[in-house]
């Protein structure tokens, strides 16, 4: 298994944010579908004020290539992201157009 931390920020209304929050109470089936369909086991996101941070939990022969192909062919992921983008703002280090930026991990306590 693998796990890895994204990050990315939302536009700075608190209006904006309450909505995509709600919209994230009630994902659609298709996108949790095609979640778990992409290899990831387990997703979680936080919030803080506008910056929203995720951690996901795949199987081991996941890949970001493989899931960004399949979902540029699924309607549903498609009809979401464009739906989400009108609250998400890229953090300003990207410049190839992902929303979501992976993070680096600086520390882990060992047991």
């Amino acid at each position: 298994m693998k796990r890895y931390c994204l990050a990315l920020d939302l536009k700075n209304d608190p209006l904006l944010i309450r909505k995509y929050i709600d919209y994230h109470k009630d994902v659609w089936p298709e996108i949790s579908k095609s979640i778990k369909d992409s290899g990831i086991i387990d997703m979680q996101i936080y919030n803080l004020i506008d910056r929203l941070f995720m951690i996901i939990e795949t199987e081991d022969d996941f890949s970001f290539e493989k899931k960004k192909k399949m979902d540029s062919q699924n309607p549903y992921v498609i009809k979401w992201e464009q739906m989400m983008s009108k609250f998400q703002k890229p953090i300003l280090i990207n410049d190839d157009g992902e929303k979501w930026i992976l993070m680096e991990k600086i520390y882990e306590l060992v047991k």
